[in-house]
């Protein structure tokens, strides 16, 4: 009710009890409405006519409810000290800046508010996932006619059609897949919300189901309301009112939770909650050991009873203890040198799994290829996500290497675009980075003299081709990110001068080329490919400019691993490992390629002088292009640890040596193991003709009219 009397600003609720208030009526804005029969009525209207009740700004005009991020705080606790301190980026890995209002995207309206007193310090921010407790499932003991029915009850429940409207339309359920946000036109325009709401809606609820936030569920204690409601929503009432200072507010709120904690028992809750954590219920030792004063209340005699129990063990331990530290010492050395042995063996075999992966990783796709026609891509004006573009059958699928090879030698060109993200959540939230890739592909159309159609032309950009929802299937095609730079026929560095939306820096051509991921691409492209169809697009907007890569680009980008990654700014909270070490493979696999085109042509006499200038750079900067090692920070059990991690070790020297001795192994899609096919059929450097991962017919010398076949 005092959201209908226009007395309350700001409400916190899940969406779903919002959507009444979000959805337009047919005068064009959110009004209340008349719901007496059950359907969406008309707008309540006073006697006078006018709509009962419409947020408005001061001079008058409709102010649209505006979805908005949660609140956070600014302050974090540090485990090791058990105090608040200041959020940071090391502090609140998952945190952001305030912003001032500036710096938001033109088409967010809160770029229209008051801007916050804590303009640019961190916050962190913790979405509350209200419905996050709540569960269906069938019991194994119902009947037959019973199962079957609520089988399908859920599946209806669950069907694309109904879950969607049901999440569209005013109803208590909030969205919980990606599909429901994807498109407006599908959905939500028929629910009667229009563009912006829309868009401000999905952009924060895509924020909130991301793996990139906190997450915060319900506390599942017996008596949750006992604590938040009667408690807890009594004494903030109260500060809002002016009846409490904060002072008096913890005071009362921590008097009114112990008392609602004896209500229960605390070790009843104890037990309760670990339940829902999945974890055990503690021993009565160690209910004894961390809560003896509970115990004790409600009986002293547990835990009399389980020290007495716990002192006549631990006598009887050290006596047999004590007889088996003779056996364990004489045991220890032999079981060091055995474990030594195990230890070395265990090693040789990871370094010959790893070289065989590396070979074999060129040959297949691991997830595959899809790419986007390029007047497709120019028509949409803007950078769709993967699941818009594979729901609407708008991507080119090449499930093999040899599709690919087939696609690229019937004469198609496949344009790789390498981009830096500048938003945590959107690669390119102000579009400038498509307007250049546009840009770029027409100015590469027109060097090249392509047809202006552009219908021969296919682009690969991550965004578009690499799925963004769900990251097991995500983790695939990232695998074969080597594969995909390195059969592109031409590769466009996008670079232009813009902001990063979540981090106020300026992005250009210096911080993309700081980006592992974009050195990674380069590098891909060029071992196989060379320079000779790579592009760099750059530039401020207006200002547009588009050329072929220098050397000193590449000499720069062979640095790949010590490139910078958003994991090593978190510092791998959460994470086992570091995109770091899920490169190795893939580089290491093209690097063996091109000593093996090197080794081919040396004894059959060939030119492979492009080849070897390539192979002189890198062995001039061994050490920095292929590390050893590097130092990893990771977190556990709350403590910061570095440690010195093996990158690529002697794998280098062992990949020389199988060069030598002509064993580079390759289990791949063309049939069974075998030795892996010539590398000059997989290499395209120093070549006017592209010659793919296999052979090269004998028609592909050129197309007729004067260009080489890509």
């Amino acid at each position: 009710s005092t959201f209908v009397e226009g007395r309350c600003a700001i409400g916190i609720a899940p969406p779903g009890c919002w959507k009444s208030v979000f959805v337009n009526t047919d005068e064009g804005g959110v009004a209340w409405r008349d719901r007496t029969n059950g359907d969406w009525g008309p707008v309540l209207r006073d006697e006078n006519g006018e709509a009962l009740w419409r947020p408005t700004f001061k001079d008058g005009t409709y102010a649209e409810p505006y979805r908005l991020k949660p609140f956070g705080s600014l302050e974090v606790i540090d485990r090791e000290t058990d105090t608040l301190v200041e959020c940071g980026p090391n502090t609140c890995p998952k945190g952001e800046k305030i912003k001032h209002s500036n710096e938001l995207p033109k088409d967010d309206r809160a770029n229209r508010l008051v801007d916050s007193p804590h303009v640019g310090k961190w916050i962190n921010r913790v979405p509350f996932y209200w419905s996050g407790g709540y569960g269906q499932g069938i019991r194994k003991s119902a009947n037959s006619e019973v199962k079957d029915l609520m089988f399908e009850f859920f599946s209806y429940v669950n069907s694309p059609i109904t879950s969607v409207d049901d999440i569209v339309m005013p109803s208590w359920l909030d969205d919980w897949r990606y599909s429901q946000l994807a498109s407006y036109e599908r959905n939500y325009q028929k629910g009667g919300w229009n563009y912006d709401a829309w868009n401000e809606h999905q952009r924060v609820m895509k924020y909130a189901l991301s793996n990139d936030v906190n997450s915060a569920l319900t506390l599942q204690l017996p008596g949750v309301l006992l604590y938040s409601r009667d408690v807890m929503l009594d004494q903030f009432q109260k500060y809002v009112s002016g009846e409490s200072d904060m002072e008096t507010v913890k005071e009362e709120t921590i008097k009114g939770w112990k008392e609602a904690t004896l209500v229960y028992g605390k070790i009843n809750q104890l037990d309760s909650y670990r339940a829902t954590l999945g974890l055990n219920e503690l021993s009565t030792y160690q209910k004894c050991t961390l809560h003896r004063q509970e115990m004790d209340a409600i009986d002293p005699a547990i835990c009399k009873e389980a020290t007495d129990n716990s002192t006549t063990i631990i006598i009887v331990l050290c006596s047999l203890v004590g007889a088996g530290i003779l056996a364990l010492v004489l045991s220890f050395f032999y079981k060091r040198y055995k474990s030594f042995q195990a230890i070395k063996k265990a090693h040789e075999q990871l370094m010959e799994s790893t070289l065989n992966e590396a070979t074999r990783c060129l040959q297949q796709l691991d997830y595959p290829l899809h790419l986007i026609r390029a007047d497709e891509f120019v028509n949409d004006k803007q950078l769709t996500q993967h699941e818009v573009m594979r729901n609407s059958h708008r991507l080119t699928v090449l499930d093999n290497i040899k599709d690919v090879d087939a696609f690229v030698l019937a004469g198609k060109h496949v344009v790789f675009f390498s981009h830096q993200w500048t938003a945590f959540n959107h690669p390119d939230p102000g579009n400038l980075q498509y307007n250049f890739m546009v840009s770029a592909l027409r100015e590469l159309a027109k060097e090249k003299g392509w047809n202006e159609d552009l219908k021969d032309i296919f682009v690969w950009v991550d965004y578009s081709c690499i799925p963004q929802a769900n990251a097991s299937v995500q983790n695939l095609a990232i695998r074969s990110l080597a594969v995909y730079a390195s059969s592109a026929t031409y590769f466009i560095v996008c670079a232009p001068d813009t902001h990063h939306t979540d981090l106020n820096d300026v992005c250009d051509l210096s911080t993309y080329q700081r980006r592992m991921w974009c050195r990674a691409e380069q590098v891909c492209h060029s071992l196989r490919n060379g320079t000779g169809g790579m592009f760099l697009a750059k530039g401020k907007p207006g200002a547009f400019e588009f050329s072929p890569v220098q050397s000193d680009l590449f000499t720069e980008s062979l640095r790949v691993f010590h490139g910078e990654l958003t994991c090593c700014r978190c510092e791998h909270k959460g994470m086992e490992m570091c995109d770091r070490q899920s490169l190795v493979v893939p580089i290491l696999g093209l690097y063996g390629e091109l000593l093996r085109a090197a080794h081919d042509g040396f004894k059959t006499g060939g030119d492979v002088s492009a080849v070897n200038a390539f192979l002189s750079e890198v062995q001039k900067h061994q050490d920095d292009v292929f590390p050893e090692k590097f130092n990893r920070v990771m977190w556990r059990k709350n403590k910061r640890v570095v440690e010195e991690v093996v990158l690529f070790g002697d794998l280098i020297e062992r990949m020389r040596e199988r060069i030598k001795k002509g064993t580079m192994f390759v289990a791949g899609e063309r049939g069974f193991g075998t030795e892996s096919t010539k590398s000059s059929d997989f290499l395209r450097h120093g070549k006017n003709d592209f010659i793919r991962h296999g052979s090269l017919p004998e028609e592909a010398e050129g197309n007729g009219k004067g260009e080489d076949v890509a």
